[in-house]
């Protein structure tokens, strides 16, 4: 494409889905400057921010994942193998069996003689749930709606999704892109799509005449310390140092959720393992 005369964010379009808006509009903007190094060199950073709060998800999250496959490993072994033994002892008692062992019994007949079917349909209801959610939006936004009331979730969807927007919207209104554009190119990187119905909105409020500030004010989403700091930037004319440390604030709120988020399951995996071990001794014992 270069060698027939295309400029190179021409070239790009075909690889959209591949390489996304952001790196694009970068390309479109270091084009338009002359300063495509410059344009290159900031999308790096970008991406690179990016990436490292995918990558400290991840490590945040690997404690409680690995101690949840203990459980389920430790689980299937005692209903496959111990709960077994006992239930030829209760069968021969011919007594009325308390509810923790008759639900400890249901849960071995059904993993032992039906487990295979049971893991089937929950695999087949997954893929049936992620093709809804690829390809009904409706469905997909209910989704992410519930996903913005759950415990933990929501605040960790609400600062990762807040924290990247505000980073490429500084870069790119640093870079020299018009507000409305750069409004665009940002929005257009949020998964949430509650967030993104949200922020939309600002772009609307901008293109009417409306301030920045007043837009993102009437999201809701923005604590009152923010519009002002933005609404500063916008009367001195320092809008896109202003929005730089608005990002660097909600890059700050992440990172604290990402390093107290182990902290912050270690309950609800207590209260799990805890249920697992009354249900066992219960149903055993009693």
């Amino acid at each position: 494409d270069l060698n027939s005369g295309h400029s190179l964010s021409r070239s790009m379009e075909n690889f959209r889905f591949e390489l996304g808006n952001l790196t694009i509009a970068m390309v479109q903007l270091g084009e338009q400057t002359g300063n495509l190094d410059q344009s290159l060199y900031s999308l790096a950073d970008m991406l690179e921010e990016i990436r490292a709060n995918v990558v400290k998800f991840k490590k945040a999250m690997a404690y409680p994942r690995n101690v949840m496959i203990a459980m389920a490993v430790a689980f299937t072994i005692l209903i496959s193998y111990v709960v077994p033994q006992f239930k030829a002892i209760f069968e021969e008692l011919g007594a009325d069996l308390p509810l923790p062992t008759q639900i400890l019994l249901t849960l071995e007949h059904l993993f032992n003689n039906y487990g295979p079917y049971v893991l089937a349909v929950l695999f087949i209801s997954f893929m049936i749930f992620k093709y809804l959610i690829n390809n009904y939006r409706h469905i997909k936004y209910a989704w992410h709606a519930f996903l913005l009331k759950t415990y933990l979730i929501k605040n960790l969807i609400k600062f990762a999704t807040l924290s990247r927007f505000t980073l490429v919207f500084a870069e790119l209104i640093r870079a020299g892109i018009p507000i409305a554009d750069a409004l665009d190119t940002a929005i257009a990187m949020i998964d949430s799509l509650p967030l993104k119905s949200q922020l939309l909105s600002v772009r609307s409020t901008v293109e009417k005449g409306g301030t920045l500030n007043q837009g993102l004010k009437d999201t809701g989403l923005f604590e009152n310390m923010i519009i002002q700091m933005i609404s500063a930037g916008e009367d001195s004319g320092s809008l896109d140092s202003m929005i730089s440390k608005v990002a660097d604030y909600y890059k700050m709120r992440f990172d604290a959720i990402i390093a107290g988020l182990s902290e912050a399951i270690e309950p609800i995996m207590l209260f799990i393992i805890a249920s697992m071990v009354i249900l066992l001794a219960l149903g055993i014992f009693l």
